[in-house]
């Protein structure tokens, strides 16, 4: 693979989602002008283009202290620069977090967070809305050595005395073999300067959409739980990084099982091992072939310990790449083997994430496609039995079409009656909702959120602790269940009213779409089981309690917040739209039985003549079989970049009318 190859793969992708948004869009204007959208289709089509807008591709980088992390950074993503920009040596370098995008909206800059902002009990996320909290400093693109030296920032500590790190939430490691804050050798604890980092850079990778997490240790993914939480579980992609010289060690396999590890699902994809500095290997007393042999050791052994195919364990030498490409040096490129592991970036990530969206928009598509069918369906039918009726009517008599004039308004009048009962199930439908409001009230998820703090402060032992933690996760559970028991009952009484009118109207057979809570459900189980994970084995003094507290409203409970304002918003949206596929067949019914009642009028008055009216009717209906032509292609094209299934059966009936 060429140095430009990753770049290349992307490209393609980013190429293939600006397709895939552009016919969406141009299917959504059409349906728009030839007035065949409604409330709930436009709603959907909106979600689909700001899921492809808002599209991001987030690859996580994981190691330990001194596994060579940021030199793999710079070599497979800025050797182009022409000189290391992330900060590389012996020892800790990146000290915080620190996530590599570019928001064009903003110039090149570095935005730092200090560590203080941890007293707040925002989290990370929250923080971002709120630029003055972080320090920026600029980066000068067009030197690299000045945004080499700018980027060094992210390496800046600073030495407090044990009460500052202990109120800033940081565990202390009281000796080298522990994981957590080192005390220095003038006896203060050594701490980062900043919380999170932020590089706002342009590349064509970052203009993309890609995101680049660079994750520092086991420290920062003990201390800063929203990482653990929110970012690394958003990944796509996790690149966990080990050193050949040093093999797996024990916290290299403390963060494998706790932060990355293989899903419970018991898929791999998008977990690669990266076993870095290969090239300590190499020996110029040795023969290549053995050095090649100790290699391929060292990756059964790896995969072994980490439980994973050899295939997913990639040898790299992260000096040796960047070398090898900011000198074109293709021999020192080649024994890097850094081009094994960007082929499987592309090959593997880029395809599975495609599919991700694919996914993620593919019901919405599919139903937006099929209400438009049905409603043309539905339009070119009723055109149909109309025109059955009037020549029908040849030859007959002025008494028969008086008696048929007098059977459509009839029809018109009883199904006006029927749409003041539909009416009438609002009040209903009404109070259902206020219950369904009542089950996802913030109000209420914050009063248990004031109750979990004050049980767990009031706390003297671990055991409580992790008593009313465990209590909130349940009663969190127990709302989110409640609320989709009344939204089931909403669906099954709006499913009584499309049955009823589709039974005695005719109308299609469609069904009003459901409220489903299992993502809400999965993702508190999922948070629950890594907050265990967190907590686990741990035996606090009370001082830790304390910290296990604001650690556990930092992360956790603004995550479940999070979930339930989602939840009200989706919901929100469910609500709006749940009658819309009924509003849309019986505002059809109710134009059809207009226009039959309309032409046998005037027919019955002699203002046109039946041929005259029949005629017309054959205009609308091959204008009904152009609108069906005119959105398959529309859909066909779109079904190429979503493997959607064609509508032989919809085409086909058109053709037939």
């Amino acid at each position: 693979m060429n140095p430009a190859g990753l770049e290349q793969h992307f490209e393609q992708y980013s190429g293939w989602r600006q397709k895939l948004a552009g016919g969406v869009a141009d299917l959504r204007a059409w349906l728009q002008s030839q007035e065949l959208s409604d409330t709930q289709v436009d709603q959907r089509l909106d979600e689909v283009l700001s899921t492809l807008r808002d599209d991001k591709l987030y690859i996580a980088f994981v190691a330990e202290f001194s596994r060579g992390k940021s030199e793999l950074i710079n070599a497979i993503f800025f050797a182009g620069f022409g000189a290391r920009m992330l900060p590389s040596s012996a020892g800790r370098t990146t000290m915080c977090p620190t996530e590599l995008l570019h928001e064009p909206n903003r110039p090149p800059e570095l935005r730092l967070l200090p560590i203080e902002t941890r007293k707040s009990g925002t989290t990370i996320a929250e923080f971002r809305g709120f630029p003055d909290e972080w320090k920026a400093v600029p980066l000068d693109t067009r030197s690299p050595e000045a945004m080499a030296k700018a980027l060094a920032h992210i390496t800046e500590v600073k030495h407090v005395d044990r009460e500052a790190a202990q109120s800033l939430a940081l565990h202390i490691a009281e000796d080298e073999t522990q994981p957590g804050m080192r005390i220095a050798d003038d006896g203060k604890v050594e701490i980062p300067m900043w919380r999170h980092a932020i590089i706002n850079l342009p590349h064509p990778l970052l203009d993309g959409g890609m995101v680049i997490l660079d994750t520092p240790g086991l420290n920062a993914l003990g201390s800063e739980p929203e990482l653990t939480l929110n970012l690394l579980p958003s990944a796509h992609a996790v690149l966990f990084i080990l050193a050949a010289d040093a093999g797996v060690t024990k916290t290299d396999i403390q963060v494998w099982h706790d932060h990355i590890g293989i899903r419970k699902d018991g898929g791999n994809k998008g977990r690669l091992v990266v076993l870095n500095k290969i090239d300590g290997l190499w020996d110029e007393l040795r023969d290549w072939n053995e050095v090649n042999r100790e290699i391929e050791r060292q990756i059964r052994e790896t995969a072994q310990t980490l439980g994973i195919p050899e295939a997913n364990v990639y040898p790299v030498s992260a000096q040796k790449a960047l070398l090898g490409k900011i000198k074109g040096d293709e021999e020192v490129l080649a024994k890097s083997r850094i081009r094994a592991l960007e082929q499987a970036l592309a090959n593997e990530i880029l395809p599975a994430k495609r599919e991700i969206v694919r996914d993620n928009i593919r019901d919405d598509m599919e139903f937006a496609i099929g209400s438009m069918r049905a409603l043309l369906a539905q339009r070119r039918q009723g055109v149909h039995e109309h025109l059955g009726e009037l020549k029908g009517l040849t030859g007959k008599n002025f008494d028969v079409i008086e008696h048929m004039m007098s059977k459509v308004k009839t029809d018109k009048e009883v199904f006006e009656k029927s749409l003041q009962r539909f009416q009438a199930t609002r009040s209903i439908f009404s109070q259902q909702t206020n219950v369904l409001y009542a089950h996802l009230n913030m109000k209420n998820l914050d009063t248990l959120i004031a109750q979990t703090k004050r049980d767990m402060e009031i706390s003297m032992t671990t055991a409580g602790l992790r008593g009313a933690m465990d209590n909130f996760f349940v009663q969190a559970h127990k709302i989110m269940e409640a609320a989709a028991t009344q939204a089931g009952e909403i669906k099954d009484m709006m499913a009584g009213v499309y049955r009823k009118f589709q039974e005695e109207y005719g109308l299609a057979n469609v069904k009003p779409n459901a409220f489903s809570v299992t993502r809400y459900l999965r993702e508190i189980k999922r948070l629950e089981g890594k907050h265990e994970q967190f907590v686990k084995g741990l035996s606090l003094v009370f001082t830790e309690q304390q910290v296990l507290t604001r650690k556990f409203f930092e992360s956790s409970v603004a995550k479940v917040r999070a979930i339930y304002r989602m939840a009200n918003r989706d919901a929100d949206a469910w609500l709006k739209t749940i009658m819309s596929p009924m509003e849309s067949q019986v505002r059809e019914h109710q134009i059809l039985l207009r226009r039959r009642l309309e032409s046998i009028k005037r027919i019955h008055k002699a203002t046109d003549t039946l041929e005259d009216r029949i005629t017309e009717l054959e205009q609308i209906r091959e204008g009904i079989n152009e609108q069906e032509r005119a959105l398959e292609q529309r859909v066909g094209e779109l079904g190429v970049l979503l493997d959607l299934a064609p509508a032989a059966a919809g085409r086909s009936a058109a053709a037939a009318s």
